[in-house]
């Protein structure tokens, strides 16, 4: 294995994605993260003290990680910061008055933690300091008891909020919540003057999702997964064996090393009765995995294999549409 090769498998099994942000997006979210925890230390040292705030602002570092180096994120969002937050504390406090054993009790408060935010839908990884803090906080954390999700918790949330909102508002690409930048996406959009259906193959999805910014959250594995419970929709588009033609290609759909293009390359119903009903289709594979080789099956069987009919577009495969049919049988004419 080359030099090359082997640090590109490293990275990959590391995680280690490309970042296309620039300089400036770099500085400006760390300038965020600088602004949002100054109010939060302010407000956390006038309850706590210096001491007493550590473990607290802690918690809202990484909150800040989130808020200002990816702001449009899912776990960014206003609810999972207020929720998760919030009931985390809540949780941690109620499990440091009634579990004596301050070891069971850290670990009961942040499992706890971690269910009640995936029931609540308001997953947020901080949550689970905050929730740890409300324990092993020390003297100056339980005094507060149940005010400790008050002042200095709710407090800091609102603090973190709202420093995250005005002071990505100047940048109308990480305007925060992400509600705000879709609505400037929608507001620039050119008008269509009637509806427009765009059908892109996976491929070009992929190469798109490589090229957005990082601080929108979106990743190829977010995309992998998005595909692939599109492919199980039951409405999706699905082939019937009456429409699997001879000399014509289909596309599986799938997503990664599975993805193939077949070309009918032969039709037989010569043989036993059951053939006669289901002919045998013979295909070779036009491209993606084991590209060149060729094979046979059923008609229903590669039916179901299909998803639906392409043709080479240039260097792109793309899917057929009613357009496209129309403009083939006139040529066939």
């Amino acid at each position: 294995m080359s030099v090359p090769t082997l640090l590109d498998a490293l990275r990959r099994f590391a995680g280690i994605g490309a970042n296309r942000t620039g300089h400036l997006e770099k500085w400006v979210s760390g300038t965020g993260g600088l602004t949002g925890i100054l109010g939060v230390m302010l407000v956390s040292q006038s309850y706590l003290g210096l001491g007493g705030s550590t473990g607290l602002v802690a918690s809202m570092g990484a909150s800040a990680v989130l808020l200002f180096a990816v702001p449009h994120g899912p776990l960014s969002q206003p609810w999972p910061v207020f929720g998760g937050h919030l009931v985390s504390a809540t949780i941690g406090v109620s499990c440091a008055m009634l579990h004596t054993d301050p070891i069971i009790a850290c670990a009961l408060a942040v499992a706890l933690a971690i269910s009640a935010m995936n029931y609540l839908r308001c997953i947020h990884p901080p949550g689970g300091a905050t929730a740890l803090t409300a324990v092993a906080g020390g003297d100056a954390v339980h005094a507060l008891g149940f005010h400790y999700v008050l002042t200095p918790v709710l407090l800091n949330v609102l603090v973190i909020l709202l420093v995250a909102i005005l002071f990505n508002w100047p940048f109308p690409w990480r305007r925060y919540p992400a509600v705000f930048a879709r609505n400037q996406n929608r507001s620039t959009a050119p008008e269509a003057s009637g509806q427009l259906e765009e059908r892109f193959t996976r491929e070009e999805l992929a190469c798109a999702a490589g090229t957005l910014d990082p601080s929108l959250g979106f990743s190829k594995d977010m995309l992998d997964t998005l595909c692939s419970l599109a492919s199980d929709n039951p409405e999706s588009t699905t082939l019937h064996p009456a429409d699997i033609g001879n000399g014509r290609y289909y596309s599986n759909g799938e997503f990664g090393l599975q993805w193939q293009v077949r070309q009918v390359i032969g039709d037989s119903g010569i043989g036993t009765a059951e053939s006669s009903t289901d002919p045998v289709v013979t295909y070779r594979i036009a491209a993606g995995h084991k590209r060149r080789q060729k094979g046979s099956a059923r008609r229903k069987e590669f039916a179901d294999w299909a998803r639906y009919e392409v043709y080479l577009n240039e260097n792109s495969w793309q899917q057929v549409d009613t357009a496209h049919h129309n403009a083939a049988a006139e040529n066939a004419a």
